[in-house]
């Protein structure tokens, strides 16, 4: 028997004779996320399974109970996902929860990271650049390398000039291409591009790309400075690119379905599917900071 329904299969939310809270002025978060439920002939397994929403969570939230949700943050994530689910319009049962639970919290205050977070996030000083370094070290031995070959045929052609001059015979400019010229065909190629992909990133900010690429998930982004970025649904198939100066807030709702590049590098981070991570990066390589 799943929980939340009753041994012949049904939900007892299902029934239409069950009691349902009185009304007030309008109705309650639960009841209309239950009521839309219903009407698109959903049960609560088959929503869980669609929003990756664990059954005992969507069964609290369809009779107002939120503290199984972890925090509001995480409950505005589940009405979203289920009212998506069940075809609703997310963004006025939101507001009702933020209304009767207090409100959002300040986007200015930067919320208090949990240890794995602060763990992540070292404090910001500059490191070698050693990719920088080693181009500039090959730039300068082919530079040395092209100007050593071309004084190094510029002076053989004189000579051998000369000497034809002085024998009579036809100028070796005049009968063959300048040594020089040719010279400078195999001057040493300039240096191949890093292989590392953070070096296409800008080095003085911190970008973050997140693909959906199994499953919608929703997602929350946040500046340094506790800006709202973004906070909503990323459907399937969608990406979004965040940026900032110093580093960036994230909470994934179902970080299995997310594919995440920071500073141009993929991260391999291995998430479960309805998994909830809540992450932070700052400049530089994702796998050090």
């Amino acid at each position: 028997m799943s929980i939340g329904n009753s041994s012949d299969g049904s939900s007892p939310e299902d029934d239409p004779n069950a009691p349902h809270p009185a009304s007030e002025d309008r109705v309650p978060i639960g009841l209309a996320l239950r009521r839309a439920r219903i009407a698109a002939g959903l049960t609560i397994e088959g929503v869980s399974a669609a929003t990756r929403v664990r059954v005992p969570i969507v069964h609290a939230i369809e009779n107002d109970d939120f503290t199984r949700s972890g925090g509001d943050v995480y409950a505005r994530g589940h009405i979203r996902m289920i009212a998506h689910e069940v075809g609703i319009d997310p963004g006025p049962l939101v507001e009702q929860f933020d209304t009767e639970h207090g409100g959002r919290p300040a986007t200015t205050a930067t919320p208090a990271a949990p240890l794995f977070e602060a763990e992540r996030i070292r404090p910001e000083r500059r490191r070698p650049n050693w990719t920088a370094a080693m181009v500039a070290a090959i730039v300068a031995v082919a530079g040395f390398v092209g100007f050593t070959a071309f004084h190094s045929s510029g002076s053989d052609g004189s000579s051998k000039d000369t000497a034809a001059t002085e024998a009579g015979g036809p100028s070796a400019s005049a009968s063959s291409p300048s040594p020089t010229h040719s010279k400078k065909g195999t001057t040493a190629p300039d240096p191949a591009a890093s292989d590392s992909a953070i070096a296409a990133a800008p080095r003085d900010k911190v970008t973050v790309k997140l693909s959906a690429v199994d499953a919608k998930s929703w997602i929350s982004a946040k500046a340094h400075n506790g800006k709202l970025l973004f906070d909503g649904i990323l459907d399937k198939g969608q990406s979004k690119t965040f940026q900032d100066d110093k580093r960036v807030d994230l909470i994934l709702g179902n970080a299995g379905a997310i594919e995440l590049y920071v500073n141009g590098k993929k991260v391999d981070d291995q998430f479960r599917s309805g998994q909830v991570e809540r992450l932070s990066y700052t400049q530089g390589d994702p796998s050090v900071g």
